[in-house]
């Protein structure tokens, strides 16, 4: 999943960004809410983390612009406004969560992870294509009885896939929801890493999960249609 984080206090943006990359995330930033205005027109996040009290663009300028472009993405507001006005004022504009500094990393990775099972319309942390699993919370994956070791990328991408099953997705919509503005990788890291994942998936599996659909993409699930 690909998210931005627009937070003006730099240490704390910092620290978000190791934290939620560090679990997989790919995660682009800034420090004002004229920067962020500029990055939401140019990327499809999955996510949006936004500080209300910003330089250039508050917070609620940058929600009401990303509501303005017809844009269903999560937002939550990460703020030290506390009154319960601002919660309610907050979340009447369109925000998704809202969360409170000082805060818990650990509460925010989960409401993040909470976001993301509402945007996909999954209510379960586990998620299944035939006898592969996924735990999203302890990152743990099994197909049938037997654990899978991924790289934090591999993960981020089968997380992807699997939130998409059954959908067809293109090399380029998995590469930007997948890795952020920093990349400089070679054009075909998609299929590279698609590779990875089908040696660890389905190598030695009667039934294969990851399919190619030629010049279009690749899909994931149990069967498709001859």
């Amino acid at each position: 999943m690909r998210i931005l984080i627009a937070e003006d206090e730099k240490d704390l943006n910092n620290i978000l960004v190791q934290k939620l990359t560090s679990e997989g995330y790919s995660v682009d930033n800034c420090f004002d809410g004229e920067e962020a205005i500029e990055l939401i027109d140019v990327v499809d996040y999955d996510i949006i983390i936004l500080d209300i009290m910003m330089p250039k663009a508050d917070g609620y300028s940058v929600l009401s612009h990303i509501r303005n472009l017809g844009k269903a993405t999560p937002v939550l507001f990460l703020t030290a406004k506390d009154s319960i006005l601002d919660k309610v004022k907050g979340l009447d504009s369109g925000a998704n969560d809202y969360l409170v500094k000082p805060f818990s990393l650990l509460e925010l990775s989960a409401r993040i992870r909470s976001l993301i099972r509402s945007s996909f319309s999954v209510t379960n942390k586990i998620l299944e294509v035939e006898d592969l699993t996924m735990d999203c919370t302890s990152h743990i994956v099994k197909r049938g009885d037997k654990i899978i070791n991924l790289s934090s990328k591999e993960y981020a991408l089968l997380e992807y896939l699997m939130l998409n099953k059954g959908i067809l997705l293109s090399r380029k919509k998995i590469e930007d929801h997948i890795w952020n503005l920093d990349y400089e990788g070679g054009t075909n890291v998609v299929d590279v890493y698609i590779s990875y994942l089908r040696k660890k998936i389905d190598e030695g599996h009667n039934i294969k999960l990851i399919h190619t659909i030629h010049g279009q993409g690749y899909i994931l699930k149990g069967e498709v249609n001859s």
